[in-house]
C-alpha cells in the first residue's frame, strides 16, 4: 500500500512539474509569434480568468481528494461515489455562472485596463474578445477538477497525472499552432490570434477530461463492485457532505489564489498609473507585458522547490495531530532548508544574469533591456513567494487557517497601497518592490503564529541555513566574474541574441557546476540523499 501510495505521489508530482515547464517553454515560441502587446493581450484574459477559476472550482481537487480518501478508508465507498455524481452537477452549475459572469463583465475588466482615449496599445474592443473567449473554459474545467479529486482521494493518480499531461500538451500545441496558422497563413490580425490563444484552455480542458471519463468507464465494473462489498455503505446526506468539504476546500483555495492576486493587481494597475505620470498606453503595456514575463521565469525555480519541500506537509499534518510536536519542527525545518537549497541559487542568478537570460530567452523583439533590468529586481520573488506557499501549507497543518486569511490580506492590501505609493517616484521598479513588501509581512505573519502556536524555534533553522547562504554567495560571485570575463573576450563582430545566449549558458554552467559541486557536501543534501536510501530500502 506504501509503495503504492509512493508511486502514485510521485506521477501527480511529475505530471504537475511537467506541466508547468511546457507551460513556461511555450511562451518562448508564443512571444515569439505575438511579440510584447499579443503578450499582454493574452495575460490581461488569462489573469480574471484564474482568479474565476480558483473561485469556481473552490478548491475542489484537493479537498475532494481529502474528503474522498477519509471515508473510503472507514469502508464507505458509496459516499466517495455520491460526492463525484452531486459534484458533477454542483461543478456543472458553478461552470456556467463562472462563464456567464466573465463574458458578460468583459467590457467593464476591459475598461479598467484600457484608456479608450489612447490609441497607442491594444483596444477595449481586443481585451473584450480574447477574455470572452478564455471564459468558455469555465465551462468543463470545474467539472474536470471533482473528477480528479475522485481519482486522487482513491489512491489512483495515474489517471490525474495523465489528464494534467495531456491537458497541457494539447492546449500548447492548439496556441502555437493556432497562432502561427492565424498570423502566417491567413493573414490575420494579430488579436485573432491571441484570441484562438485564450480559446486554447477550453479545448484543453476537453481533452484531459475525455481522458479521466475514458478510464472511469473503463473501471465502472470495478468501481461498483468495491462499493457493493464496502463494510460500511452508510448513506450522507449531500447537505452534511458539502458543509464538510467546504470546510477541507476554502483554506486551498484562500492560498491558491494569494499570487495570482498579486499578479492580477500589477495586470489591472499598472497601465493607469503609468498613464497617471505620463506614459502613453503602449508604453504602459511595455511595462505590464514585460514584469508578466519576468514571473513567468520567477515562478520556474518556485514550482520546482515548492514540489520538493510541499511533500512533507502531510507528514507536518500527521504529527500536528498526533502531538509529535518535536517531530513538526524537525519536518519544518526541513521543509524550509530544502526551499531554500532550490529558490535562493536561482533567485541570485536571475538576479545577476536577467538581462542576457531574458534576450536568450524572449529574444531582441520584446524589450530585452527593460525586461532584463524588471528581471533582476523581481528573481528574489521566487524565494518570498516559495516561502510563503509553504509556510501557508504549514499554518494550514496546524489549524490556523482564520489566521492565514488575515495574514494574506494584511499583505494584499500593502501590495495595493504600495503600487499606487511607489510607480511615481519608482516607475517599473515601484510595482516589484510593493510585491516584496507584502509577501515579507503575509510571510513573517505565518511565522510569528507558527512560532506561537508549536513553540518553534527560528535561531536553530537560521543557523542550519548559514550554510546554503555561504555557497550561494560563492557561487553567486564566480557567475558574476565569469560574466564579466565572457563580456570582455566575446568578439564586438556577435550580435546582440547571440551574445547573450553564450554569456547565459556560460554563466549559467558556471554556476551550476560551483552550486552542485559545494552544494554536495552540504549537511543537509547528505541527510536528504541518506533519508531517501533508507525509503528505497
Amino acid at each position: 500500500m506504501e509503495s503504492k501510495f509512493i508511486r502514485g505521489t510521485f506521477f501527480l508530482t511529475a505530471a504537475s512539474l511537467i506541466s508547468k515547464i511546457l507551460g513556461f517553454i511555450y511562451i518562448i515560441p508564443f512571444t515569439a509569434l505575438v511579440g510584447t502587446q499579443g503578450y499582454v493581450l493574452y495575460k490581461y484574459a488569462y489573469g480574471p480568468y484564474t482568479i474565476l477559476l480558483s473561485i469556481s472550482t473552490i478548491g475542489l481537487p484537493l479537498a475532494v481528494s481529502k474528503f474522498v480518501s477519509k471515508y473510503n478508508e472507514l469502508g464507505n465507498y458509496r459516499v466517495g461515489l455520491t460526492l463525484l455524481k452531486s459534484g458533477m452537477y454542483l461543478m456543472a452549475i458553478s461552470g456556467v455562472i463562472s462563464f456567464a459572469v466573465l463574458y458578460s463583465s468583459a467590457p467593464f475588466l476591459a475598461g479598467l485596463l484600457i484608456d479608450p482615449n489612447d490609441q497607442t496599445g491594444n483596444s477595449i474592443e481586443d481585451v473584450q474578445y480574447v477574455i470572452r473567449l478564455v471564459s468558455f473554459a469555465l465551462l468543463i474545467i470545474p467539472a474536470m477538477s471533482v473528477f480528479r479529486g475522485y481519482f486522487q482521494g482513491s489512491q489512483s493518480m495515474g489517471p490525474s497525472a495523465l489528464s494534467t499531461v495531456i491537458e497541457q500538451v494539447v492546449r500548447i500545441i492548439f496556441i502555437l499552432a493556432g497562432a502561427y496558422v492565424t498570423i502566417h497563413i491567413f493573414n490575420s490580425s494579430l488579436t485573432n490570434a491571441v484570441g484562438i490563444a485564450t480559446f486554447a484552455a477550453f479545448i484543453g480542458g476537453v481533452a484531459g477530461f475525455i481522458i479521466l471519463l475514458v478510464v472511469f468507464f473503463k473501471r465502472r465494473q470495478l468501481i461498483k463492485k468495491q462499493r457493493d462489498m464496502s463494510p460500511n455503505n452508510e448513506d450522507i446526506k449531500v447537505i452534511s457532505i458539502y458543509k464538510e468539504l467546504i470546510g477541507y476546500a476554502i483554506p486551498f483555495v484562500i492560498t491558491g489564489l494569494a499570487i495570482p492576486i498579486y499578479q492580477n493587481i500589477d495586470t489591472f494597475t499598472i497601465n493607469k498609473l503609468f498613464q497617471s505620470i505620463g506614459y502613453k498606453l503602449e508604453e504602459a503595456e511595455t511595462i505590464n507585458s514585460a514584469i508578466g514575463l519576468a514571473q513567468i521565469l520567477v515562478m520556474v525555480p518556485v514550482s520546482l522547490a515548492t514540489a520538493f519541500g510541499m511533500s512533507l506537509i502531510p507528514g507536518i499534518t500527521s504529527a500536528f495531530t498526533s502531538g509529535r510536536m518535536l517531530e513538526v519542527q524537525t519536518k519544518i525545518t526541513q521543509t524550509i532548508q530544502i526551499l531554500m537549497f532550490f529558490t535562493l541559487p536561482a533567485a541570485m542568478g536571475l538576479c545577476i544574469v536577467g538581462e542576457p537570460i531574458y534576450t536568450m530567452i524572449f529574444g531582441l523583439e520584446n524589450s530585452p533591456e527593460l525586461g532584463g533590468g524588471i528581471l533582476q529586481w523581481y528573481s528574489l520573488a521566487a524565494v518570498f513567494f516559495a516561502l510563503f506557499t509553504v509556510t501557508a501549507a504549514i499554518m494550514q497543518g496546524i489549524n490556523q487557517q482564520k489566521k492565514l486569511i488575515i495574514g494574506i490580506s494584511l499583505g494584499i492590501f500593502l501590495k495595493i497601497v504600495l503600487n499606487v505609493i511607489l510607480v511615481p517616484y519608482l516607475e517599473e521598479i515601484g510595482p516589484i518592490l510593493a510585491t516584496y513588501f507584502g509577501f515579507i509581512v503575509s510571510i513573517l505573519y505565518n511565522i510569528y503564529n507558527i512560532k506561537k502556536t508549536i513553540q518553534y524555534k527560528l535561531l536553530p533553522l537560521l543557523k542550519s541555513l548559514i550554510e546554503v547562504i555561504l555557497i550561494v554567495l560563492a557561487m553567486s560571485l564566480v557567475v558574476w566574474f565569469v560574466q564579466f570575463l565572457t563580456e570582455r573576450c566575446l568578439s564586438d563582430a556577435l550580435n546582440l541574441y547571440s551574445r547573450a545566449l553564450v554569456i547565459s549558458v556560460i554563466s549559467i554552467c558556471a554556476g551550476l557546476f560551483v552550486y552542485l559541486g559545494l552544494g554536495s557536501r552540504l549537511n543537509l543534501v547528505k541527510k536528504i540523499s541518506l533519508r531517501n536510501q533508507r525509503n528505497n530500502n
